[in-house]
């Protein structure tokens, strides 16, 4: 798994705005299987706005953007584990 974390942060840098896992678990793009994800890139966002979810323990934590901008980077895959403070997305 680290592996994949130093790949993660790697793809995070240059300009933009992280938004970070606050917790350990599974990202999920979409509300529900099957439907559309929460947001793509090109996607605008306003602060607060839900952008994934973190499945922790069979619960669904929704992560929402602590900056408004346009998001430029999706750096994770549905079902993929994640951990504390991992970029998730970046915001321009």
């Amino acid at each position: 798994r680290a592996a994949r974390s130093d790949t993660t942060e790697a793809r995070a840098t240059g300009s933009g705005h992280p938004v970070k896992s606050p917790m350990c678990e599974n990202f999920v793009g979409a509300a529900h299987p099957g439907a559309e994800t929460l947001v793509e890139v090109g996607s605008v966002v306003k602060e607060g706005e839900t952008q994934c979810i973190i499945e922790a323990m069979k619960i669904l934590n929704e992560i929402e953007t602590d900056k408004a901008g346009t998001v430029v980077q999706i750096l994770c895959v549905n079902g993929q584990a994640v951990e504390y403070g991992q970029p998730l997305f970046v915001i321009e």
